[in-house]
C-alpha cells in the first residue's frame, strides 16, 4: 500500500513554478479530514530537503526531513519511516507514542546499516544526517514527533469568536533541538559534565562540538558511533576523537487530541521560519486562499530573505541552485486544513482512499530517476 510512497511524485494536478524554476508546489488537495498544500524551493546544489504526505481513511502522516551535509539521509528516511508506520501500527492496532518510537528507531538502524556497507567505498556517508519531523493524525487525535528543528504550529481560533473572521492563535507544536536555544544548550551540557568544550560558540553561531546546531537527527553517524568519527574529524582538521555520542535519534513527541477551534497546521523546515515568525506564518494561512497556500508561505520567506540583502524575490529567483544557499535555505512547506466536517469523515471526497505526495528530489531537473538504488527499501 505504501509502495507509492517511495516514488516522487510529479503527477499531481496544480503542480507548477510559477515562474521560479527551483520551485515545485502541488496547490491543494483533499484528505480524509480536509485539504493539504505542499512546496519545496531548492537552494542547494541537490536538494537536501524532502516532505511528503500519506492520506488515508483511518489516517494521515506528514514527513519534513530537512537533510545536511548530502542528500542521502533525507532521501532514506522518504523511502523508510512511513512504511515502519504503517506496519507498526498494523501491527499494534493503531497509532501510538510507541510506535512513533519504533518507526523512528527502525528507520535510524536501517540507515546505520548502510552507513556500515557503504563506509569503506563512501566515508563520508557518516557525516550525513536529517532532521526528522513527522505529523499523524488518527481518530482525531494529533501526534507530532521531531528530531532537529523543523517545526510544527498549530493555528486555531481565538477566544473573541467561532467565525472565520476572527483571531488567530500560533501554537508551536514541537521541540525545536537546536543549540541556539539556551534550553537545549543546557541539556547538551547536562549530558556531557566531563566536556566543557560540548558546546562552543563558532563562525557566529552556538555548535555541538563546533561542528553541528542540531543536537538530535537521523544519520550523523560519526557524532553517535565513535570508530565512525576518527578519519573524518583528521580530514576536518579536528583532532578530538569522540569517546561516546554527542547526539541522539530519540524524538520529541507530544500527543493532542483535535479540537473545534483547531483550522489548521504548518510543518515546514527551518528554511522557513528562518525567515517568518509562528505568528506570521499563521497569519498568512488564515488570511488567503486554500489553494497554493503552502507556496505562498514560501515566497513570503524567500521575500523576507530578499529584503536583508537589499534585494528582490524577482532577483534571488534568477540565481541558480547552490549560489542560492548563500541567500537563503531549502524549505520545504505543508499546510494541513482541519475541517473535520461529515462530508470529508466519511472519505466522501477522495477519488482514492490511499495516496501519497513526495516532493521530487531535484526542482531543477524534476529527474526522478536521480536517486541511489542503495536508498530502497530492502523489500523493493
Amino acid at each position: 500500500m505504501l509502495e507509492i510512497c517511495r516514488r516522487p511524485l510529479e503527477r499531481c494536478f496544480g503542480v507548477g513554478n510559477g515562474g521560479d524554476e527551483l520551485l515545485w508546489h502541488m496547490g491543494l488537495k483533499p484528505y480524509a479530514s480536509g485539504d493539504y498544500s505542499i512546496a519545496v524551493v531548492q537552494a542547494n546544489s541537490s536538494l537536501e530537503d524532502q516532505g511528503q504526505v500519506f492520506t488515508s481513511p483511518s489516517a494521515t502522516y506528514v514527513g519534513i526531513y530537512d537533510g545536511h551535509g548530502g542528500p542521502e539521509a533525507s532521501r532514506f528516511i522518504t523511502n523508510h519511516l512511513f512504511p515502519y508506520l504503517q506496519k507498526f501500527s498494523s501491527e499494534q492496532g493503531g497509532l501510538s507514542v510507541d510506535v512513533i518510537k519504533k518507526a523512528f528507531d527502525a528507520t535510524e538502524e536501517e540507515f546505520l546499516h548502510l552507513v556500515r556497507q557503504s563506509w569503506p567505498a563512501r566515508p563520508q556517508i557518516a557525516s550525513v544526517g536529517s532532521c526528522c519531523l513527522v505529523g499523524a493524525i488518527s481518530d482525531d487525535v494529533l501526534y507530532v514527533a521531531n528530531l532537529g528543528d523543523s517545526r510544527a504550529v498549530l493555528g486555531r481560533r481565538g477566544f473573541d469568536g467561532q467565525s472565520s473572521n476572527g483571531t488567530v492563535v500560533a501554537e508551536r507544536l514541537s521541540t525545536d533541538h537546536n543549540v541556539a536555544v539556551e534550553e537545549v544548550r543546557r541539556e547538551v551540557k547536562d549530558l556531557h559534565p566531563d566536556d566543557s568544550h560540548i558546546v562552543v560558540y563558532t563562525r557566529g553561531v552556538w555548535r555541538i562540538k563546533g561542528i553541528i546546531q542540531v543536537s538530535r537527527s537521523i544519520g550523523d553517524v560519526y557524532l553517535k558511533k565513535p570508530e565512525f568519527n576518527r578519519d573524518l574529524f583528521q580530514q576536518c582538521g579536528i583532532p578530538i576523537p569522540l569517546k561516546r555520542a554527542v547526539m541522539t535519534a530519540e524524538p520529541s513527541i507530544i500527543v493532542r487530541k483535535l479540537k473545534q477551534q483547531d483550522m489548521f497546521l504548518i510543518f515546514a523546515s527551518d528554511g522557513l521560519w528562518e525567515h517568518l515568525s509562528d505568528k506570521a506564518a499563521v497569519e498568512i494561512v488564515h488570511k488567503n486562499p486554500r489553494t497554493g497556500i503552502a507556496k505562498r508561505l514560501v515566497r513570503a520567506a524567500i521575500n523576507e530573505a530578499a529584503k536583508k540583502r537589499e534585494m528582490r524575490y524577482e532577483d534571488i529567483k534568477k540565481i541558480e541552485k547552490g549560489v542560492r544557499r548563500h541567500f537563503h535555505d531549502d524549505i520545504t512547506v505543508v499546510v494541513i486544513y482541519l475541517d473535520r466536517s461529515e462530508a470529508t469523515l466519511n472519505g466522501s471526497r477522495l477519488k482514492d482512499p490511499f495516496d501519497c505526495t513526495t516532493v521530487p528530489m531535484d526542482i531543477f531537473s524534476l529527474n526522478a530517476d536521480e536517486e541511489d538504488s542503495s536508498l530502497h527499501h530492502p523489500n523493493n
